[in-house]
């Protein structure tokens, strides 16, 4: 096998970023060199305890978690308990972390990671708003072309929005964050709402994590049961679309999913729209392409390789 892909995980747990974690350190192509926490959908004091209790979870009490901003570069932090229940993690019972949290903030982390690592070496997925990455980003430019390429879930195009009608979760938390990382050059995968939301986690789905056998499965079926009540009824639809692992999964098989190299831009002034992402699907603009924005996924492909690798877990 090739040497592992090195990567960070910034997140803000959540039931659907818990299992992206669980996916990654399921994967032995991938190395976790650390997870940095960031306000989201609960704040940071609770997504930095999610992290370190889903590490406990898989019995990987040896990767590293950082904390980093507790709040948007310019905003006020907008939380989704309404979605993800008040600890984050509803739905199961799971024990409070006795791994330590780290005690270098989350931004240093990255900055100190990406300076001491190869050119290209590591790749950033972000499961919640780009606040770590961006104030990275302002604080140390030198580290932008360091970067191999940032897979992140966030915006939506034919979608539009979940937390208001023209804005996806994680842009609208903190629009300015994403704004400068998409404007930063590096190399961008992006999973929209419109890939995630043909990742259902139907009954039969379900029921296959929850059949797994091991800790890991029952806990991931009862998160996702928690999960779903939200969205079943916002949404109508068979499940309740899983989002992160989406950019887990991309890294594993990304012949899993498919889309279009365009030019993405995030609205930053609008009060109707702020926090949109404007996707030039069709390419109307002359405006140079900067993200990789995925439109489809082979759903059936991709709850294969999840029911699989968390099959490997405790």
């Amino acid at each position: 096998m090739d040497k592992p892909r090195k990567i960070i995980i910034d997140t803000d747990p959540g039931q659907d970023d818990a299992v992206a974690i669980l996916l990654a350190l399921a994967s032995p192509e991938l190395e976790v060199l650390g997870i940095t926490a960031v306000a989201g959908n609960v704040p940071l004091t609770l997504t930095a305890k999610n992290a370190r209790m889903v590490c406990e979870l898989a019995e990987r009490p040896d990767i590293r978690v950082f904390a980093g901003c507790d709040q948007p570069m310019r905003r006020n932090l907008v939380t989704a308990e309404h979605v993800h229940g008040r600890t984050g993690l509803d739905g199961p019972t799971l024990p409070d972390p006795t791994m330590p949290l780290q005690e270098q903030h989350a931004v240093d982390f990255v900055i100190e990671t990406l300076r001491s690592e190869a050119p290209g070496a590591v790749t950033l997925c972000t499961l919640g708003p780009l606040t770590n990455v961006a104030t990275a980003f302002e604080r140390a430019p030198d580290i932008i072309p360091r970067v191999a390429e940032i897979v992140a879930m966030g915006g939506a195009y034919f979608e539009v929005g979940n937390i208001t009608p023209s804005a996806e979760f994680n842009i609208y938390v903190d629009p300015e964050a994403a704004d400068i990382v998409f404007k930063s050059g590096v190399p961008l995968t992006i999973m929209p709402l419109d890939v995630t939301h043909k990742a259902l986690v139907t009954k039969p789905r379900n029921d296959a994590f929850r059949h797994l056998g091991n800790r890991t499965g029952l806990v991931t079926a009862q998160m996702t049961d928690f999960f779903e009540r939200f969205d079943l009824e916002k949404y109508g639809s068979d499940g309740a679309p899983l989002h992160d692992p989406t950019v887990t999964a991309y890294l594993l098989e990304p012949g899993l999913f498919s889309g279009r190299h365009i030019n993405v831009e995030v609205e930053t002034s609008s009060d109707l729209t702020l926090g949109m992402t404007v996707a030039d699907w069709w390419r109307v603009t002359d405006r140079a392409p900067n993200a990789m924005f995925m439109g489809d996924i082979d759903a059936d492909g991709f709850f294969d390789l999840l029911t699989r690798r968390l099959a490997r877990l405790p």
